[in-house]
């Protein structure tokens, strides 16, 4: 006969494999995401919370051993497949929603570890109410750290993870598709006839492009730096301000804008020290944005660029009360 004990390690011989599994995603989704750390700090980090992750797999493991149970030996070999199947799906989806998915699995791992908790405080089993603590503190902090991410990517940048090329072209599209603004004939007339100076190659995309987002998305594509400036400068001639602050926007992004245009002034002669100190002051997460993003293209100073994404976290953190 069934005594009410065991059906209580039951219960949690059961949510501690479903831990396990979920445990093993996990580890798989931080390696992956340690080759997206934007900085040197942020990867560090990412490599530690795989490092723990594997740990926290083996303190589950052994806690269902010392109720009785047997690890699921086939379940972590089909989270890694499925997290393989996962990391190639989402190079086709924008940015954040890989990191939507990062999150989910994090709640799910929080949501089960509370509830392993509640089991094993009515089983009285107090090392696996000690491993649920853990448990909780350690997901706790990562869906915090990915909810500021994901406030980072909203506000625009720099986040501590970056695209990978297929999620900076997704997210591109998605941008093309929700755009509401489109050039009207003379103003593109007006940006092919002042792009000739930049070589044929830019005649020809900007005069297959009738969308703003698709000039930009092309000869950002191209690589042609000059035609994105005089597109923005023809636009904003034209009183097509959206259409230029979309321009600028994109030029911002990538890295193009010349040290003059910075939001920091006398910044190319700036060291690293007074670098920092600056971008310490910056409020704007779009000016955050054009420093890093200049900076990435041309010195490339580590501590300036982590003391950028330091402070729009922040802010981030800031815009969620966290």
């Amino acid at each position: 006969m069934t005594t009410p004990n065991n059906v209580t390690n039951a219960a949690l011989i059961t949510q501690l494999r479903a831990l396990h599994e979920l445990t093993h995603a996990e580890t798989q989704v931080a390696e992956i995401r340690t080759v997206q750390a934007r900085t040197e700090a942020v990867r560090k980090e990412l490599t530690e919370n795989a490092a723990h992750s594997r740990v926290r797999a083996v303190a589950i493991e052994e806690a269902i051993r010392r109720l009785g149970g047997l690890p699921d030996v086939l379940g972590p070999f089909v989270g890694r497949a499925t997290t393989m199947v996962k990391t190639f799906t989402e190079q086709a989806q924008p940015f954040d929603e890989a990191l939507l998915g990062d999150l989910f699995l994090e709640q799910q791992l929080l949501g089960r570890s509370r509830y392993l908790k509640a089991l094993a405080t009515a089983a009285r089993q107090p090392s696996i109410v000690s491993l649920a603590d853990k448990l909780i503190t350690a997901h706790s902090a990562t869906v915090e750290w990915l909810t500021t991410v994901l406030a980072e990517e909203a506000l625009g940048g720099p986040a501590a993870l970056r695209r990978t090329p297929f999620q900076a072209v997704a997210g591109t599209a998605v941008r093309i598709v929700n755009a509401p603004v489109v050039w009207s004939a003379r103003g593109l007339d007006r940006a092919i006839d002042a792009a000739r100076s930049a070589g044929p190659r830019i005649e020809t995309l900007l005069s297959r492009g009738a969308h703003a987002g698709d000039v930009a998305a092309k000869t950002l594509g191209a690589g042609r730096d000059a035609a994105l400036e005089t597109a923005e400068r023809v636009s904003r001639r034209e009183g097509a301000d959206s259409t230029a602050d979309a321009l600028h926007s994109i030029r911002s992004t990538t890295g193009v804008l010349t040290a003059e245009e910075l939001p920091i002034r006398d910044y190319e002669n700036l060291n690293v020290s007074k670098a920092v100190a600056a971008v310490k002051e910056l409020d704007e997460p779009a000016d955050i944005r054009a420093v890093v993003a200049y900076e990435e293209a041309h010195k490339n100073r580590h501590g300036v660029v982590s003391a950028a994404q330091t402070r729009l976290a922040a802010i981030a953190q800031d815009v969620l009360s966290v």
